[in-house]
């Protein structure tokens, strides 16, 4: 059940804020009957919430009288006040993860021949945003259909702000779809997300026929390679994460080829390759 302590109050400020809704005007001697809260402590106790304006004092009178705001309003203000902290909160927080942002070095690249995989639709998704945040020069994405290792539909602006991040940082970003990808999704490449990229310098879509798989290389030395469910071919399953110059380089000549024939996505749909 909610309390009032839940919105920030002391377990003997909400006892003195209920006290004085049940008696209305009170002295402080009154209120520390009816509430519990002991004599030592009430005056304190009435101060506080005074000054968060959830009571009301009558000064002139002798002694003291408090009465109480409309639980309406004090409560309004109560969720303001817990906002404004909790907007403060996160403020000191950024200002902690830029500091530190700036204080810690990257780890060292691994070795050749390092690779990790996640196995689940969020956990491949999260894998490959890291990966992408990771980019320093370069993005290529290959994606023949709708994605092998994550839902590309829900995870679409997850993606647009890893793009756009790193776009910000000076990495080049590319991706070569096939036409059935942009049947199979065709708000993620022309319209919505990609839209918003389509000026930026260091972007660019382009549509080929001869696209398969769902591949996508980081600064020329790092591949994730999607692989679908081999039970259920048509569900999220899995990545691998790869560091392979040597193999990365393989892939980045056939990724070079592919580009070099496909079409950028308005010219593919000018001539009827897409839909």
């Amino acid at each position: 059940m909610a309390d009032l302590t839940d919105l920030g109050l002391s377990e003997y400020e909400s006892r003195a804020y209920r006290g004085i809704l049940d008696v209305g005007p009170a002295t402080a001697n009154e209120l520390s009957d009816t509430s519990g809260v002991p004599m030592g402590r009430i005056y304190d106790v009435l101060g506080s919430i005074e000054s968060q304006h959830l009571v009301r004092s009558q000064a002139a009178s002798r002694p003291k009288k408090y009465v109480a705001v409309e639980p309406e309003t004090a409560l309004d203000r109560l969720l303001e006040d817990r906002k404004r902290e909790l907007r403060e909160e996160a403020e000191q927080y950024e200002s902690v993860v830029d500091s530190l942002v700036r204080d810690l070095e990257g780890p060292p690249k691994p070795e050749e021949g390092f690779w990790t995989a996640e196995v689940g639709a969020d956990g491949a998704l999260d894998l490959l945003l890291e990966r992408i945040a990771a980019a320093e020069e370069s993005v290529d994405v290959v994606s023949g259909a709708t994605s092998s290792s994550f839902d590309v539909r829900t995870a679409s602006d997850d993606i647009a702000d890893a793009i756009s991040a790193t776009l910000d940082r000076g990495a080049d970003v590319r991706i070569l779809l096939s036409p059935a990808a942009i049947e199979a999704y065709p708000s993620h490449v022309d319209d919505a997300s990609m839209a918003d990229f389509g000026a930026t310098d260091g972007f660019e879509v382009r549509v080929g026929d001869a696209v398969y798989g769902d591949v996508i290389v980081i600064d020329g030395t790092e591949v994730c390679v999607g692989f679908p469910n081999p039970v259920e071919p048509e569900e999220p399953f899995a990545l691998i994460d790869l560091t392979d110059p040597a193999f990365a380089a393989q892939i980045v000549a056939e990724f070079e080829r592919g580009w070099e024939a496909a079409d950028a996505v308005g010219d593919a749909r000018a001539d009827g390759g897409c839909p």
